[in-house]
């Protein structure tokens, strides 16, 4: 659980938390007992709150969608991060914000290669620095909603004519959901990346050819000068 210290009186602290608190849940892990605490204050070095509650956050939409108990699915997570990285055991209470950062993009790479679904407030904090744009052209996520099965948008005007005379080389792109792209033709791509604060990316040649985009021939025509 996550949340705000809103006051302080003598031995005595009151904690705003970011979501509801589910009590039957904090009922079956007390097993009958007065529930303990521990409060931690983020000091900028070790793994920090926030860190903690965005990698709790997935591996909570993990667990639901995969029918897993919470703990069981950071067990397991874990167990799938240590194969493929090598990586030593570590405990999300007390790494570094390098590894935390580390397992994070783990389990976001994870959700998106085996299609799993982000809840919206989960989507939302992806951080700024995990390359989620590029991720969702792979595979086909909106970037605005995480939406499955969403449209390759062109940020860059390709103008009216047929799109195989165009070198996609030069262009940017986001993908985007029936919603948010019909909203982007209405509101201006410019007006809509200020909005949603997203960045547009340019794909390079491979990710062109396996998305569909441009084929391999007609790169080499258009360097040729056909």
């Amino acid at each position: 659980m996550f949340g705000k210290l809103t006051a302080i009186r003598g031995n005595q602290v009151t904690v705003q938390l970011d979501n509801e608190l589910n009590h039957y849940k904090l009922a079956k892990w007390a097993n009958g007992r007065q529930p303990v605490v521990e409060l931690q204050v983020e000091d900028g070095r070790s793994v920090s709150p926030d860190q903690r509650k965005k990698v709790f956050a997935m591996l909570n939409d993990m667990a639901h969608y995969c029918g897993y108990d919470s703990r069981d699915m950071e067990i397991e997570m874990k167990y799938q991060y240590y194969i493929q990285t090598g990586s030593e055991e570590f405990s999300m209470a007390t790494c570094s914000m390098a590894k935390a950062n580390e397992f994070l993009s783990f389990l976001l790479d994870f959700c998106f290669k085996f299609g799993i679904p982000f809840k919206t407030r989960t989507w939302d904090m992806i951080p700024d620095t995990y390359p989620k744009a590029m991720q969702c052209l792979k595979h086909r996520q909106c970037v605005i909603c995480g939406k499955l099965h969403s449209d390759i948008d062109h940020f860059t005007p390709v103008g009216i004519g047929s799109r195989k005379l165009v070198d996609h080389r030069k262009l940017y792109f986001e993908c985007l959901c029936r919603e948010h792209h019909q909203e982007r033709h209405q509101l201006g791509a410019r007006s809509f990346i200020e909005k949603y604060h997203i960045k547009p990316v340019r794909l390079n040649e491979k990710d062109l050819i396996s998305l569909h985009i441009m084929t391999r021939k007609r790169m080499n025509e258009i360097d040729e000068g056909m």
